[in-house]
């Protein structure tokens, strides 16, 4: 997501400045407008990457974050000094990026920067939220267990990304074999079958002209329709990156059945799992509730949650915006409610992420269940429609010679 720097005014006439993400300007300045701020100049701010060369918008593989932090808590919970930890982890990195990362930390730190405004220059290694809850341990004095909890987190959230990965590969595989087999049927098998109809002089079925016509335009424009696919899911890739665009088509994806349940579940599961792991870690509501929201995967989730924090800055309980949103199921707010009231909402959050990762493969397994028969359905019904079309006038050759 952007970053904007702002500069606004507050009620008393006092002139601040800072920085804020938001998917565009007039969302920034909605946001700034919810804290009691008049904004008078944003502009989005540019990405400073220090030492880091920002290749195709990419980090590092979440699994070597993982491993990383992992490792960097353990050296720090056997007492070695954070710059010599990094040093020798910045030797074992498989990955370039992050090795000129925790190259470019140490000499920051060497200069008397903190840990979490060093890795704070590495926005592609290292997001907010990971660079906050370092913040965090920072202040606090327990690091190594800010960064075991990291770690646990990333695990978690590397697992339900996979799951719903995993969901995805079994229609995309089916859908590639169909092409290819009709594409197959299209160009060597139909082609031959008209040779032997036209040799015969039979006039043929009208199913039979509609595949035999479908294959020659298939033959002379095959590469209009393969630059027609392409271009269509170039379109739809690049629209859905675009702020109405991804609004558009998160809001049409959570209402079909089966996948809108998996999206559900899935961003459910990453937000409260992120704002567990925020608030359990010393991190302001105000500041979890923004981090989470960009978590979730899905539009209508993330403004949810930032009406809910809007919310909360005016004085009112999570609970209360929450209960009223239309995605956010009856569960969740009623176990912040109870977390609220007991003051253990972050374990509150923990037990419903545990809860929602688990429907989550559920809800892949289900979604599995429905697409794999579906799909074979589809593909058995393309290709008997084509044998069928192709073995009528066989049939009907054979009735007249009886």
């Amino acid at each position: 997501m952007p970053r904007y720097q702002f500069e606004a005014r507050d009620t008393r006439g006092r002139v601040f400045k800072g920085e804020l993400d938001a998917p565009n300007e007039s969302e920034a300045r909605v946001r700034l407008r919810a804290q009691k701020l008049m904004p008078m100049k944003v502009a989005q701010a540019e990405q400073k990457v220090s030492g880091l060369k920002k290749v195709g918008g990419k980090g590092v593989p979440l699994k070597e974050l993982q491993v990383f932090t992992r490792q960097l808590s353990t050296l720090l919970g056997s007492g070695i000094p954070i710059l010599q930890s990094l040093e020798v982890l910045s030797q074992s990195q498989r990955s370039p990026g992050m090795s000129i990362a925790l190259k470019s930390m140490v000499n920051d730190i060497n200069q008397g920067r903190r840990f979490g405004e060093a890795m704070a220059e590495h926005p592609l290694v290292f997001d907010r939220f990971y660079v906050n809850m370092v913040k965090a341990g920072e202040e606090s004095g327990n690091i190594d267990q800010i960064l075991n909890r990291l770690a646990v987190y990333i695990e978690k959230a590397a697992k339900v990304k996979g799951q719903i990965k995993g969901a995805m590969v079994y229609p995309i595989a089916i859908l590639s074999v169909a092409f290819l087999v009709v594409s197959g049927l299209m160009i060597f098998v139909i082609p031959k079958f008209e040779a032997v109809f036209a040799s015969s002089g039979q006039d043929l079925p009208g199913l039979t002209k509609m595949v035999v016509a479908m294959s020659k335009i298939f033959m002379s424009y095959w590469w209009a329709i393969i630059g027609g696919v392409a271009g269509a899911v170039f379109f739809v890739i690049n629209y859905y990156r675009t702020d109405d665009g991804k609004k558009t088509i998160d809001t049409v994806l959570i209402d079909i059945p089966y996948v809108g349940d998996l999206i559900q579940k899935s961003a459910v599961a990453r937000f409260t799992r992120t704002l567990s792991t925020l608030l359990a870690s010393g991190v302001s509501i105000m500041e979890a509730l923004e981090i989470a929201s960009r978590v979730t995967g899905n539009v209508v989730i993330e403004t949810a949650l930032i009406r809910a924090r809007e919310a909360i800055s005016e004085g009112k309980s999570l609970t209360v915006p929450l209960s009223k949103e239309k995605y956010i199921p009856q569960m969740v707010t009623q176990m912040i409610g109870v977390g609220e009231q007991t003051g253990a909402i972050d374990q509150m959050l923990n037990k419903v992420a545990d809860f929602y990762e688990d429907e989550v493969d559920v809800a892949v397994s289900a979604l599995t269940s429905v697409m794999e028969p579906l799909m074979m359905v589809v593909l058995g019904g393309i290709i008997a429609f084509i044998v069928v079309a192709m073995y009528l006038p066989i049939f009907n050759m054979a009735g007249s010679v009886q």
